[in-house]
């Protein structure tokens, strides 16, 4: 008989959990429909509730109301995203079929950054400046997780010119836009990551990630 765990969840939450990492997608497609502010509220509250290394939580959320900055910012992404498809080369026609944003379609706009004046905060980060960064992602992760819980799609956006969406918002020297967040009611959530389906790209794997104690091919530095 196994051991008891006392720290252990019940197992319909333990199912609940894996569902939610497993059913989460990087959502496109939108319904207008406004987000419940109580529901937007908890959604915030799961990201700043994620881990950050030094506890530094370097996140900044900016709610984008106005509808003339989220044409702005969909102006800014369109434009990245055909610089992208001419980097492709021979991909760039498949890429611009793609619909890689909702931005003009879901009901809440977010922009997620990291903060301004990051330079004091060394605690996990003196060789590895780029945790601040990690820690940004966890709480994105935590938010979207939440949302497939709470039935609302959620879409990470990397498409745009940091500098020019900076600008845009006002932001000060330092502080850096990573993702605009697109989140809302959806009319049904992908079977498959988009990509996926799209024939764009497969999941590996996961015996082909997982290394034992050194990268394969690598010496051994005591031999």
């Amino acid at each position: 008989m196994s051991q008891a765990q006392p720290h252990r969840y019940a197992q319909a939450e333990i199912d609940a959990l894996y569902r939610a990492i497993r059913e989460r997608r990087d959502m496109r497609h939108f319904l207008p429909d406004a987000v419940d502010p109580a529901l937007l509220e908890r959604l915030l509250q799961a990201a700043h509730h994620a881990p950050s290394v030094g506890f530094m939580q370097p996140w900044r959320f900016i709610r984008i109301r106005d509808a003339q900055l989220r044409a702005a910012i969909h102006a800014l992404v369109e434009q990245e995203r055909v610089t992208t498809a001419q980097a492709l080369g021979e991909r760039e026609d498949e890429f611009m079929k793609l619909k890689v944003e909702g931005i003009r379609d879901c009901g809440e706009l977010l922009v997620a950054a990291l903060m301004d004046g990051r330079e004091p905060h060394v605690f996990g980060r003196r060789t590895l400046p780029q945790m601040d960064l990690a820690s940004l992602a966890c709480a994105l992760q935590n938010m979207w997780l939440a949302a497939r819980a709470e039935g609302l799609g959620m879409g990470w956006v990397s498409l745009f010119e940091p500098a020019a969406l900076a600008r845009l918002l006002g932001m000060p020297t330092g502080a850096e836009p990573v993702a605009v967040v697109c989140l809302g009611h959806v009319p049904a959530f992908y079977d498959k990551p988009m990509l996926e389906q799209q024939n764009w790209a497969v999941r590996q794997p996961l015996e082909q990630l997982i290394f034992e104690d050194r990268w394969p091919g690598a010496e051994r530095e005591d031999a």
